[in-house]
């Protein structure tokens, strides 16, 4: 699955035709995921939660934001429970962008849950430019957010095009932090708010996200880090 459009010769606005073609489109999509799920066996409990999501993405598409959310929330716990850590950040990432009461809270399971465990690079650079996007342009914490991003993609990914992906979003966050447009400028300013370290930096995105989540984790964190460490 694609999470970033890493071909900027393709974006741009739909006119309302396109829209209501493309809406047209996504409610059969959405009538045929029904249908396969009314035919699915009692015991196909995986293969259900696979639809759900699919279908989640399908509403937030078409904006029925509220039966998305529902849905989010009944595939992540069944995601979590089964450990399949990437579904389970994909239903965090349905929650958040649902817009609701607590999409922090989801988006904070999320990142927590895609930078601990080796999922796609290109959903856990989604999951943290969402962080970006929601803090001031002073805000360290997108520094801290950013960074992590281009440090995971460059761990875990060989796709130039979401490195850079990545080093963009770093740039433009120490452009609106700091005003930094020159190469020097830059490392002076990555040394200087301690992006040079995996260590410190992951430490405090850390802070950032008790701070987003508020205790209300949605997985026992501890339990992971045992198993993690065994």
């Amino acid at each position: 699955m694609k999470y970033i459009n890493l071909n900027p010769s393709v974006q741009g606005a739909e006119d309302s035709e396109d829209t209501l073609v493309a809406s047209e489109i996504l409610e059969t999509k959405l009538a045929d995921i029904e249908q396969k799920l009314a035919q699915l066996p009692a015991n196909s409990s995986m293969e259900r939660a696979n639809l759900l999501l699919d279908s989640a993405y399908t509403r937030l598409e078409l904006e029925k934001d509220v039966e998305a959310w529902q849905l989010g929330h009944e595939v992540f716990k069944i995601f979590a429970d089964a450990e399949d850590w990437e579904a389970a950040v994909q239903a965090a990432d349905i929650i958040y962008n649902a817009n609701q009461s607590d999409a922090l809270v989801a988006l904070g399971n999320g990142v927590w849950l895609a930078v601990t465990f080796p999922i796609d690079p290109e959903l856990t650079a989604v999951m943290l430019d969402h962080i970006v996007e929601e803090t001031p342009a002073d805000s360290d914490g997108a520094a801290v957010a950013a960074v992590t991003a281009h440090y995971i993609a460059d761990l875990r990914s060989e796709n130039e095009n979401l490195l850079f992906f990545t080093n963009q979003l770093l740039a433009k966050v120490a452009r609106r932090h700091s005003n930094v447009e020159k190469q020097a400028d830059f490392e002076a300013w990555m040394k200087k708010m301690e992006l040079d370290s995996p260590p410190d930096f992951l430490g405090r995105l850390s802070q950032v996200l008790n701070v987003m989540v508020q205790d209300d984790w949605w997985v026992n964190r501890d339990a992971l880090r045992e198993k993690i460490e065994q």
